[in-house]
């Protein structure tokens, strides 16, 4: 049997059945002006990670798996922004407002576009998600079931919000779910660390983790 080196114990790797799903790794969360920074948080944490995001996906594309992306963003009405995310908090910028990249979080706009260095190739899927998890009003669970995945490995911002979120959607859909430890970031080390742990509490509660070498190690091992 094919195995992944992961935490809290060896991840059974089904060939032709696994999927990259990269979350959110857009401009607004990332450069300086976005909406990240505008929230006060240190993006240079995300940008930390673009070289080991982009590995992955190479290795991904590689052996001839999916490769998902993700990108939370709202239609340009707004009809999909409930008021209790627009107006949480004080933030200087609201989803929605015009910021120094367009209209925060809303499709199309540069700030919501992902990064360049970890772009979608033409016939990757782009689920555009107006919520933290990815199931939820969006093709995401179809685009799954097309494909046949059973099984994911995730990537992307961040770790105890969108990441976390979709992973125990999925977890709870019957996926079996590997997070990339070094391919995930959030704006506070603490909160990642947490995230890890309660991932991988209790046997695999949610789902495993391992390095981002691992990962390809344990595709190529299986592919060889």
């Amino acid at each position: 049997m094919a195995e992944i080196d992961a935490l809290p114990f060896a991840f059974a790797f089904k060939p032709g059945t696994m999927a990259l799903v990269v979350i959110d790794m857009q401009r607004d969360f990332a450069e300086p002006g976005g909406f990240g920074a505008s929230l006060g948080n240190d993006v240079s944490r995300i940008t930390a990670i673009v070289p080991t995001v982009k590995k992955l996906i190479e290795g991904f594309r590689a052996a001839r798996l999916p490769v998902i992306h993700t990108m939370e963003c709202h239609r340009s009405d707004l009809s999909d922004l409930p008021p209790a995310k627009r107006n949480r908090g004080n933030p200087s910028i609201r989803i929605g407002d015009i910021g120094p990249m367009g209209r925060v979080l809303i499709s199309g706009e540069p700030g919501t576009a992902i990064l360049d260095e970890l772009a979608p190739l033409p016939g990757e899927i782009v689920i555009e998600k107006p919520g933290k998890g990815a199931f939820h009003a969006t093709s995401f669970g179809e685009d799954l079931k097309r494909l046949g995945v059973e099984q994911l490995v995730f990537a992307g911002v961040t770790t105890e919000v969108c990441v976390q979120t979709t992973m125990r959607e999925a977890n709870d859909r019957g996926y079996e779910c590997l997070l990339a430890e070094d391919a995930t970031e959030s704006y506070f080390a603490e909160f990642k660390t947490a995230a890890l742990a309660m991932i991988r509490a209790q046997g695999a509660i949610v789902g495993w983790t391992a390095t981002t070498d691992q990962v390809l190690e344990g595709i190529a091992n299986a592919q060889s």
